[in-house]
């Protein structure tokens, strides 16, 4: 049994009592995961697919530790320029191993219990006002832009 899970924007392939490097996640080593964002389940042959997540679907994994990729080199050099730039990246991951992939079934809403009318009353909110049209404002005329002082003294002159 295998699943296609969705973990911080990324996809991985998941399969029970399975280690994994996922991105690092704000948990404390033996906490419990559980991902519910499961987009395929391939359980002997049967497989369900999400549109685009499988509904009731859970794969629960416990945090094994907190570590960091291997040091990746990040060298920039523009030539003739006397500019060389060495830098060092390491991406922290969380490891993780998988407990178990659950394709439940819907859980069941209990039933609403009865209550007399007036405890119904007090209990249900106040019906929501009626939405005001927003008023539209008033379409401002453009006001024309003032005449120059020098214009008008040369047409008078004339």
């Amino acid at each position: 049994m295998y699943a296609i899970v969705e973990v911080s924007g990324k996809q991985f392939k998941v399969a029970n009592s399975e280690y994994l490097r996922i991105p690092l996640q704000n948990a404390e080593a033996n906490d419990v995961l559980e991902f519910a964002n499961v987009m395929l389940i391939d359980d002997e042959g049967k497989v369900e697919i999400g549109t685009p997540f499988v509904k009731n679907a859970v794969v629960t994994a416990h945090v094994v530790e907190h570590a960091r990729e291997r040091k990746i080199i990040v060298f920039k050099k523009k030539k003739r320029k006397d500019y060389k730039v060495k830098r060092g990246h390491r991406q922290g991951y969380t490891l993780i191993q998988v407990d178990s992939i659950t394709l439940g079934q819907a859980k069941a809403e209990k039933p609403a219990e009865t209550a007399t009318p007036a405890a119904e009353k007090a209990a249900k909110p106040a019906a929501p006002k009626a939405a005001k049209p927003a008023a539209e404002k008033p379409a401002s005329p453009k006001k024309a832009a003032p005449k120059k002082a020098e214009s008008v003294e040369k047409t008078e002159k004339e």
